[in-house]
């Protein structure tokens, strides 16, 4: 458990980015922020004896169980870099219901998806965006370029979807 200055502090800073951010909404003037969507993660509560408390936990489940659904907000983008046209046309495919299209479009950029920012990121980012015809070029220190057993299942990653 955080101790009441930590708390105070981490008010206080966000106070301060609040307000130098949202034009005054820590002070009560200016814009207001919506922030429908955004929820905390759920933490792991822990007994005394440091085990994980499942009869909390379930609890805590059922409380963010009653929140209104709101959608997905926000995402690290990078595939977007080089499927920028796939990646709007899934946004354009939710947003006017056409569910079955946009889950069959999902699940081939899924893959890719996966391949540059969690498997291979950065350097097969840029990778990528070479084979696309952008510049991706050479990575900055200490990242390595891909090997070229890397490279070659980036490759497949884009393939097997029917993106390269």
């Amino acid at each position: 458990m955080l101790g009441r200055g930590i708390w105070s502090s981490v008010r206080q800073g966000l106070s301060r980015v609040l307000s130098r951010n949202v034009g005054g909404w820590a002070s009560g003037e200016g814009k207001k922020m919506d922030i429908a969507g955004i929820y905390p993660p759920v933490t792991t509560p822990f007994t005394a004896t440091a085990e994980v408390d499942y009869g909390k936990l379930e609890e805590n489940l059922h409380k963010l169980g009653t929140f209104p659904f709101r959608g997905a907000v926000g995402g690290v983008c990078a595939l977007a870099n080089v499927l920028g046209a796939q990646v709007c046309q899934l946004e354009r495919l939710c947003l006017t219901g056409q569910w079955e299209d946009a889950q069959k479009l999902q699940h081939r950029l899924i893959e890719p998806n996966t391949a540059v920012t969690r498997r291979f990121g950065i350097p097969g980012l840029k990778k990528t965006m070479d084979w696309f015809g952008y510049y991706g070029g050479p990575c900055r220190a200490p990242l390595q370029e891909l090997s070229p057993s890397d490279e070659e299942a980036l490759r497949m990653d884009f393939t097997s979807n029917g993106w390269l």
